[in-house]
């Protein structure tokens, strides 16, 4: 580099940083370059500012904010952080577990919604819980074990969590908190209870626990929200 430009090299650095370029690789560079120092700055400073500008508006239109229910990170059963806002622009049906609840045969009802309508854009996301008649007490790979060998479970599973109190996770703080029908706000009360979200992250439903998960109520409104694109 010409030892005159050498007192820019950190502004190359954030122009080739954002265009992928080195002005000794743009043709007639020294041609376009004017040899006074400020017309220098001047120049490559507007070609960061340019750069740096396009760049936030791709980023930007790209990716979209993440709405507040979608806006956390939980573990599945196998211990990997899972991101919520993956699953942004499908929708979601959240429903707290147990594997020793009189309840605990909707998984099966649970996978045959996960089976039917996946491909059209459902994920059933369970969270494990203890809070309820201890009813939960096992570990990851136990559960695991049982939903599988049991019930056929294929949908995504998390690890186990509590859904009420102090102890509870941000994810179940957020969607208790919300004034949901028909449900309405408040504590989850039992195993099983169920939240709907929407394909744009908004918590459209909340069903209780003895609501079955192929109860009309349920399946209509899922095929409501999967016919929003």
């Amino acid at each position: 580099m010409n030892p005159r430009l050498r007192r820019f090299r950190p502004i190359f650095f954030l122009v080739r940083r954002y265009v992928g370029l080195t002005i000794p690789a743009i043709p007639h560079a020294r041609a376009i370059i004017d040899p006074k120092d400020h017309q220098i700055l001047k120049t490559l400073t507007s070609l960061a500012t340019a750069a740096f500008l396009l760049v936030s508006a791709i980023i930007a239109e790209e990716a979209p904010d993440t709405p507040a229910a979608l806006d956390f990170t939980l573990k599945t059963l196998a211990g990997e952080a899972v991101a919520l806002a993956s699953y942004q622009g499908r929708v979601l049906l959240v429903v707290n577990t147990a594997s020793k609840c009189g309840l605990t045969p909707q998984y099966r009802a649970l996978q045959a919604l996960h089976e039917k309508y996946a491909k059209d854009g459902l994920a059933v996301l369970g969270f494990p819980c203890n809070q309820f008649g201890k009813q939960e007490p096992g570990t990851a790979a136990a559960i695991k074990a049982f939903c599988t060998q049991n019930h056929g479970v294929t949908f995504d599973m998390f690890s186990k969590i509590e859904v009420n109190g102090e102890g509870a996770c941000d994810f179940y703080k957020h969607l208790t908190a919300l004034e949901t029908k028909p449900k309405g706000p408040g504590r989850v009360s039992w195993n099983f209870e169920k939240f709907l979200i929407g394909r744009r992250g908004n918590v459209v439903a909340r069903f209780a626990p003895r609501t079955k998960p192929e109860a009309k109520d349920v399946t209509d409104l899922i095929e409501a929200e999967l016919a929003k694109k």
